[in-house]
C-alpha cells in the first residue's frame, strides 16, 4: 500500500457465490475485468471466477449459464496478498506459480484491491529504470580513469586519420 499507484487503484468487481454465471459475465463485459472476486456478505473473499474458468467449467462442459452459480466454478484456494506486503515480492510468486490475478486484502480477508501481473510489471518498471541508471553511474564513475584512457586513444586515433588523409 506504499506504492502510489495502489490509492489510485479501481475497486475489483465482486459478487456473491450464488450469483449466476450469466450476471458476472454482463458485469465483466460492462467493465471490461477479467474476472469477478466471488465474496461473502462481509465482503471476505471466498474465490475467484475468472474467464478460463467460465470458458473451461461452463462452455467446455456445455452447461448453461443461467443455472450455473459462481460458486459452482469458481477457483477457491486463492493466493491472496496483504496490504502490507511487498510488490516484487508478489511478482516473483506470481511468475513462478503462474496466476495472473492477486487480490489484495485487509487483515479479515475482506477485498481491498486486484492486481495483475501487468500492473505490477508497470508498477516496477520505474524502480528498475532507477536501478539501472544507478549500477551505470556506478559503473562510469568506478572506472572513469578507463574511460578517460579510452578517450584519448580515440582522440589520437581520429587525428592520425585526419593527418594521414591530409597528406
Amino acid at each position: 500500500m506504499d506504492r502510489p499507484e495502489y490509492t489510485n487503484k479501481f475497486h475489483p468487481l465482486t459478487g456473491p457465490g450464488d450469483m449466476t454465471v450469466t450476471d458476472a459475465v454482463a458485469a465483466m463485459k460492462d467493465r471490461n475485468y477479467g474476472c469477478i472476486i466471488v465474496v461473502d456478505k462481509d465482503d471476505r473473499v471466498e474465490g475467484i471466477v475468472t474467464e478460463r474458468d467460465v470458458m473451461f467449467k461452463l462452455v467446455a462442459r456445455n452447461s448453461d449459464p443461467d443455472n450455473v452459480k459462481l460458486s459452482d466454478i469458481m477457483t477457491r484456494e486463492i493466493r491472496m496478498a496483504k496490504e502490507t506486503d511487498y510488490v516484487l515480492d508478489w511478482l516473483r510468486i506470481m511468475s513462478n506459480d503462474r496466476f495472473r490475478r492477486l487480490p489484495v486484502v485487509d487483515s479479515e480477508n475482506r477485498i481491498q484491491a486486484l492486481f495483475t501481473q501487468g500492473d505490477f510489471v508497470s508498477y516496477t518498471w520505474p524502480d528498475l529504470f532507477m536501478q539501472a541508471r544507478g549500477l551505470a553511474k556506478a559503473t562510469v564513475i568506478g572506472k572513469f580513469h578507463y574511460f578517460l584512457i579510452g578517450g584519448g586513444i580515440l582522440i589520437y586515433v581520429l587525428a592520425m586519420i585526419v593527418v594521414v588523409s591530409a597528406v
